[in-house]
C-alpha cells in the first residue's frame, strides 16, 4: 500500500499568506475517519467532512496554538457562455489537525456550504461531490485573517514571557527550564520547572515591556542540530518528531537579541505587534510555576 501523501505546510514559509490555490487530495465523512482521529475533533459529528490538500495555510491545533479557521472555496465549472451552472461549493474550515493515523498529513474538519443561502441546502448534501471529492481538483483556501493574526500575537507574547522570565530568575530558581505553554485566548500561561515568587510579578511585567517596546525582530529560521550547538543552544535541540511535514531541518523562531525556540507556530514580525501583554499571575504547584497573560485583543 502507498505510503499516504504529507501536506505541505505552506504557512511554515509564509505566515502571512492568508490565501493560497491548492488541490484536494481526498474528502470523506467525518464518520469515515478513523476511530484515533475522530478523537482528535470533540465536536466532530454526522453532518461534518474532512478535507485534505497538498498544501495548507491553516494552522493545525498543536503548540499551544489553537488552530485556525477559514474556507475552502472550489469553483464551479463554467456552462460555456461565461458563467456557471452553479454557486461555487464553500467548505467551512472549523477545526485542524494533524493526522495521528498518517504521517504528515494535515485534517480539515468543517461543512459545506453554499456561495448563496437559497442554494445552501443542496450545496451541504452534495457539495462534496460538487468540486471536492475528485482528487487533483482545484481549491482556494483562505484563513480567517482577524483569528490568525490574535493567534500570532498571542504565541509570540508567549515566547516573549518566556524569555522574560528566564532572563530574570534562571539563576536564582533552582533547577529552573521552561516547560510548555499555551497560548489560547483564555487560558495562555508559560510554565517552568522551579518555584518562582509570586514577588516576582512586577519585574517579569517590566522586563515584558521593554521586549514588547524595543519591537525587537521576530524571526523564521530552519536549523539542524550543528547550528543549535553552534549558537550554543544543544539543550533546545527537538528531536526527529517534530520535524515539519518533508523538512530535514529543525524550524525555529528568534527573537532577535532575546530567545531562540523551536517553534512549529505562527508569529508577528516584531514584538510590538504583540500590543499590551499583561502577567496576570504566578502559580505554583508540585515544583512547577505557571505565568500566565494575556494579549489585549
Amino acid at each position: 500500500m502507498a505510503a499516504a501523501a504529507r501536506t505541505y505546510l505552506a504557512f511554515h514559509h509564509n505566515a502571512k499568506l492568508f490565501r493560497l490555490k491548492t488541490s484536494i487530495v481526498s474528502t470523506r465523512p467525518f464518520a469515515a475517519l478513523e476511530e484515533a482521529n475522530r478523537q482528535l475533533f470533540k465536536d466532530g459529528g454526522d453532518d461534518d467532512h474532512v478535507v485534505i490538500t497538498a498544501e495548507t495555510i491553516f494552522h493545525p491545533q498543536g503548540g499551544g496554538q489553537p488552530s485556525d479557521q477559514g474556507t475552502m472555496t472550489a469553483m464551479a465549472a463554467d456552462n460555456g457562455n461565461g458563467s456557471s451552472a452553479a454557486p461555487d461549493t464553500v467548505f467551512e474550515v472549523r477545526a485542524v489537525r494533524m493526522d495521528a493515523v498518517h504521517d504528515g498529513q494535515v485534517l480539515h474538519v468543517g461543512r459545506f456550504v453554499a456561495s448563496t443561502p437559497a442554494s445552501a441546502s443542496a450545496s451541504a448534501s452534495n457539495g462534496a461531490a460538487s468540486g471536492f471529492q475528485q482528487p487533483g481538483a482545484s481549491v482556494e483556501q483562505a484563513v480567517d485573517v482577524e483569528k490568525r493574526v490574535y493567534y500570532s500575537r498571542l504565541h509570540t507574547a508567549g515566547h516573549v514571557l518566556g524569555a522574560a522570565v528566564r532572563h530574570l530568575v534562571m539563576d536564582k530558581v533552582e533547577g529552573f527550564d521552561e516547560l510548555k505553554a499555551s497560548h489560547f485566548p483564555e487560558s495562555a500561561g508559560c510554565e517552568f520547572r522551579g518555584t518562582i515568587d509570586g514577588a516576582w510579578k512586577p519585574e517579569i511585567q517590566k522586563k515584558v515591556d521593554e521586549y514588547v517596546g524595543r519591537a525587537m525582530p521576530v524571526e523564521i529560521a530552519f536549523w539542524d542540530a550543528d547550528e543549535f550547538r553552534s549558537a550554543g543552544l544543544e539543550r533546545l535541540i527537538p528531536d526527529s518528531s517534530f520535524l515539519a511535514p518533508g523538512e530535514t531541518k529543525f524550524r525555529v523562531v528568534k527573537i532577535v537579541g532575546a530567545e531562540v525556540y523551536p517553534c512549529g507556530g505562527t508569529h508577528v514580525d516584531s514584538t510590538d505587534l504583540c500590543g499590551e501583554t499583561t502577567v496576570r499571575k504566578i502559580a505554583r504547584s508540585k515544583g512547577v510555576s505557571r505565568v500566565s497573560y494575556t494579549v489585549k485583543p
